[in-house]
C-alpha cells in the first residue's frame, strides 16, 4: 500500500482563519420561561440550590460562515441561549458538546443543552457550535480535528455579535470555555487557538475541559487494542483524518473485510453510534486494515501518527486558570489524558492548572452531570470576583457529594438485584 504523507505538512500549517465570518441568518426556535424551567427542574429532581433558576431562556438557532479546510468558505451552525430579562453585560459561556454523529440536532431540554441552559438560566450567555459538518452545517464534520473544532467556536463567537445588536443583548468581559468527551477536546483547542493566534481580540477568564481524548495520540490512542465499549469511534476517527490530511491513497484500503464494505454506508449521517457499535468488533484495531496496523506500531513517521499528533492539545502552557475534570471509572475517555495535560502544562509554566476528580465510580455518562457542576461553581466564584477560581460553597459542595454517595449506592443496589435475578433465571 502505498501512503501518502507530503500532503500533512502543508495541511498541517494551513491557517484556517482567511474567510471573513458572517452571520447568515438566525431564528428564535424555543423559548422557555421561568415557570417552564422550575417545573422541569422540579420533574427532573435538580435541587435548584445546587442549579439555580433566576431566569427564563430564550434559544436561538444560528447560521453563520466560517472557513473549510481547504479554505473555501463553509456554512456552520449551532445554537445561542440568552437569559430572559437579563440582556447586558452577561457573562459568556462557549460549550462544546460531546461525540455525536448523526447530523441532525433537534432542540430539547435535556442533555447538553439542558447543560446550556442551566448555564443561562442563572445568567450566562452560551454558544454552543455544532461544529463543521453537523447541524445544519456543510461538509462532513472532522471528529476530534482539533483545527475545525476551535474555529467552530471562533467563528461563531464573532459572528453572533451581529445578532447581539439585532437583539439588544451584550456580552461583559468575562469569556469562559467548556465542553464534555469530545466537548472536553474541543474545549482546549479553542482555548489554545486564542491565546496562540488571536491573543489582542480574545481573553479567555477561565477554561473548564471535561473528560476530554487532549492526548490523541498516546493515552487515548491505547484504547484501540483492547476491548472497548465504543468502537465505532475509531473509524469515525479515520475517516476524518483520511478527510482532512488524505494519509492513504485509497480509503477504501482502510479497512479489512468485512469493514470496508459494511463501514462506509454507517457513517453519512443518518445512524447513531450505538448501532454502529454493534456491528463491530468489540477490540477496534481488528477492523483495521493489517499493513496500516503494522505501519502505525512500527513507523514513527507514519502519516496517520502525524496526524494524531497534530491533534493533540495538552502540551503548552494556558495563561489563563484551567480547570480539568474527569473520573477515574470513565469507560470512555482515559481519566490519564487529563492527568498527563495537568502534568505537562504545569512542567511548561502554567501557574493555575487543576485537576477535579468528580466521581471514582463513575463511567462516562454519570461523570457528564458532576464535571458540569463542579464546573458551574467554578465559573461561578470568577463572576463573584476571583481571579484564581474557587471551588464553590462549602454546603453546595457537601449536598453535591450527598447526592453522589447515593448515587453510587442505588448503582450498587441495582447491581446485586441483577445477580440475584440471574441466579433465579438461571435456577428455573
Amino acid at each position: 500500500m502505498k501512503f501518502v504523507g507530503s500532503i500533512l505538512l502543508c495541511l498541517f500549517s494551513i491557517q484556517l482563519w482567511a474567510i471573513e465570518p458572517y452571520l447568515d441568518s438566525y431564528e428564535k426556535v424555543a423559548s422557555y420561561s421561568l415557570e417552564d424551567l422550575k417545573a422541569f427542574w422540579k420533574k427532573a429532581n435538580i435541587p435548584q440550590f445546587i442549579a439555580p433558576v433566576n431566569y427564563g431562556v430564550d434559544l436561538y438557532e444560528v447560521i453563520y460562515v466560517s472557513t473549510w479546510i481547504d479554505g473555501s468558505p463553509v456554512k456552520a451552525s449551532g445554537l445561542y441561549f440568552v437569559p430572559q430579562g437579563k440582556r447586558n453585560d452577561l457573562p459568556l459561556v462557549i460549550y462544546h458538546h460531546g461525540t455525536r454523529i448523526e447530523k441532525e440536532r433537534k432542540i430539547k431540554l435535556g442533555g447538553e443543552q439542558g447543560i446550556c441552559v442551566g448555564f443561562a438560566a442563572d445568567g450566562y450567555a452560551v454558544l454552543m457550535p455544532d461544529y463543521f459538518g453537523l447541524g445544519k452545517g456543510e461538509q462532513k464534520h472532522l471528529y476530534v480535528h482539533a483545527e475545525t473544532e476551535a474555529l467552530s467556536a471562533i467563528d461563531m463567537y464573532r459572528s453572533v455579535k451581529a445578532l447581539n445588536i439585532k437583539e439588544g443583548v451584550s456580552w461583559g468581559d468575562k469569556l469562559f470555555l467548556t465542553g464534555y468527551s469530545q466537548g472536553g477536546h474541543a474545549a482546549m483547542a479553542t482555548h489554545l487557538k486564542m491565546q496562540r493566534d488571536f491573543p489582542d481580540e480574545f481573553k479567555v477568564t477561565a477554561s473548564a475541559p471535561m473528560s476530554g481524548p487532549y492526548d490523541v495520540s498516546g493515552d487515548q490512542g491505547t484504547v484501540m487494542f483492547k476491548p472497548y465499549s465504543h468502537p465505532g469511534y475509531l473509524p469515525y476517527l479515520i475517516y476524518s483524518y483520511q478527510e482532512a490530511y488524505k494519509f492513504v491513497a485509497d480509503s477504501r484500503t482502510l479497512f479489512k473485510a468485512p469493514y470496508d464494505s459494511i463501514l462506509p454506508p454507517l457513517f453519512d449521517g443518518n445512524h447513531s453510534m450505538n448501532e454502529i457499535n454493534k456491528l463491530l468488533p468489540t477490540v477496534p484495531k481488528d477492523m483495521i486494515a493489517d499493513d496500516i496496523v503494522k505501519a502505525f506500531l512500527e513507523d514513527t513517521s507514519f502519516a496517520f501518527r502525524k496526524a494524531l499528533q497534530a491533534n493533540d492539545v495538552y502540551d503548552w502552557k494556558p495563561e489563563a486558570p484551567v480547570l480539568l475534570c474527569y473520573c477515574q471509572s470513565d469507560e470512555q475517555v482515559n481519566y490519564k489524558n487529563s492527568l498527563k495535560a495537568e502534568q505537562t502544562m504545569k512542567r511548561n509554566g502554567a501557574q493555575n492548572v487543576k485537576l477535579r476528580h468528580s466521581g471514582k465510580k463513575f463511567g462516562h455518562g454519570t461523570c457528564a452531570l458532576y464535571t458540569s457542576i463542579y464546573t458551574k461553581m467554578w465559573f461561578d466564584s470568577f463572576v463573584d470576583g476571583s481571579t484564581k477560581g474557587k471551588k464553590g460553597p462549602v454546603f453546595k459542595r457537601m449536598l453535591v457529594n450527598i447526592s453522589k454517595a447515593k448515587l453510587v449506592h442505588d448503582q450498587k443496589k441495582r447491581a446485586r438485584k441483577k445477580i440475584k435475578d440471574a441466579k433465579k433465571a438461571a435456577v428455573k
